[in-house]
């Protein structure tokens, strides 16, 4: 019934405790795929995955994008795609599924909503938000919606089709997916993001267990320097996109 779609970069040492926490899960997926970003130094040797679940090794960076179009390989109707970061508690899948049945929707693990009123021609406005989620448990002890979601993405797999409707330009392949994915499905089809319930005091139901700790190293994009292919700072690269989108024609929930 489910997929999961694993994402690797630089952060081989997490993939053995993901699949763990996925063979655990109370609705546990029937399928496993892994996409692999410029492996480089073979950072994957040490770990079995790849005799487990089928591996896609990409010898270029594609960025946080590629995943997405991987997940159209995938076999069930719906779709979980985590970032590499994110070790989700053993009802997280159940959750999800639960909180569909009764909202459908992109659900996430960690949601952004944004105030109003929004200036679309603010350039950094990207960066002001109220976070839901993981991070912020007592504020989700009931589904939120949210403008849009990260680190884990719940779906109807034919939703994809949705996301590939319009194109990024490459210099956004750092960054994007989140505010792009939430705006297709708003735009075609009418279809809202979610924040599940992270109860405070049950983590079974929570998407992410050690966001802070493994989403804080180096190879964090937003606590990091890294640039875009264009040399833009990633930072700026998101304010940009975020702005970009607004221009588009995305509408926030706290603006409809």
């Amino acid at each position: 019934m489910i997929t999961v779609v694993l994402n690797g970069y630089k952060r081989g040492d997490n993939l053995n405790e993901q699949m763990e926490a996925l063979k655990n899960q109370t609705l546990p997926p029937t399928e496993i795929l892994l996409w692999y970003n410029n492996p480089g130094d073979n950072d994957l040797i040490n770990y079995d995955i790849g005799t487990e679940i089928p591996v896609a090794y990409c010898n270029y960076n594609f960025g946080v994008w590629a995943r997405f179009y991987y997940a159209m390989n995938a076999k069930n109707p719906y779709v979980c795609v985590f970032d590499d970061d994110t070790i989700p508690g053993r009802r997280w899948l159940e959750n999800c599924m639960n909180t569909m049945n009764e909202k459908e929707g992109l659900m996430g693990t960690v949601g952004l909503l944004y105030p109003n009123p929004v200036l679309p021609q603010h350039s950094s406005y990207y960066e002001h938000y109220l976070r839901f989620g993981w991070p912020t448990p007592g504020n989700n002890e009931k589904t939120v919606q949210v403008d849009l979601v990260g680190h884990s993405w719940f779906f109807k797999k034919e939703w994809l089709s949705y996301f590939s409707r319009e194109l990024p330009d490459p210099k956004y392949n750092t960054c994007g997916e989140d505010m792009h994915f939430s705006y297709m499905l708003q735009k075609y089809a009418n279809i809202p993001t979610f924040v599940p319930p992270h109860p405070r005091n049950d983590k079974e139901l929570w998407g992410s267990l050690k966001g802070g700790e493994y989403g804080g190293d180096n190879n964090s994009l937003w606590n990091s320097n890294q640039k875009n292919v264009e040399g833009t700072p990633f930072r700026q690269v998101m304010n940009e996109y975020f702005r970009e989108q607004r221009l588009r024609g995305w509408r926030l929930v706290n603006e409809k």
